[in-house]
């Protein structure tokens, strides 16, 4: 469950055995509104959407979906906007705590939230140590150091989020 300004989401995850999505079903609650969004991947690689909208929706809100020109073929994840456990699919792939992997390039199929739209965000990440990730997104401006635990679940983003 996931707690924004005015509205709470779920959603349920699906990832292959390599960590490379497979589908993420997202949904989104308002104050008498509501959508949806599930996001698969195929083993060919190509990302596809359904989605849907009840109740009155936010005007201020864009339509869910994938927009028209993300391009998708590169990305292996999916990335839930405010959702730092997304981050541990490339963190376990890219085995960045358990040897020194200089910065690498991905491209993710990011999900904003709560307007569940889905855009192609250049992300990069490298090892720090064993328990810190250096992350960063072009697309939206973010550097940080996420604080990981053995499994690779970030337990601490800076301004988003601390596991209790």
């Amino acid at each position: 469950m996931q707690y924004g300004d005015g509205y709470e989401a779920t959603w349920e995850l699906r990832a292959a055995e390599n960590w490379v999505t497979e589908r993420v079903t997202v949904n989104v609650e308002g104050d008498g509104w509501g959508r949806s969004l599930e996001l698969f991947r195929s083993e060919q690689g190509v990302w596809s959407a359904e989605t849907n909208e009840e109740g009155a929706q936010p005007e201020d809100l864009p339509s869910p979906g994938i927009v028209q020109s993300a391009d998708l073929k590169a990305a292996l994840d999916c990335d839930l906007g405010l959702c730092p456990l997304t981050n541990t699919m490339p963190i376990r792939r890219l085995t960045l705590l358990e040897t020194q992997v200089p910065k690498t390039q991905l491209i993710m199929a990011w999900i904003d939230m709560p307007s569940l739209q889905v855009i192609a965000s250049d992300q990069y990440y490298s090892s720090v140590d064993a328990e810190t990730v250096r992350y960063e997104s072009g697309t939206r401006g973010v550097d940080v150091e996420l604080e990981v635990d053995g499994d690779g679940v970030v337990v601490h983003y800076p301004d988003l989020a601390r596991r209790v």
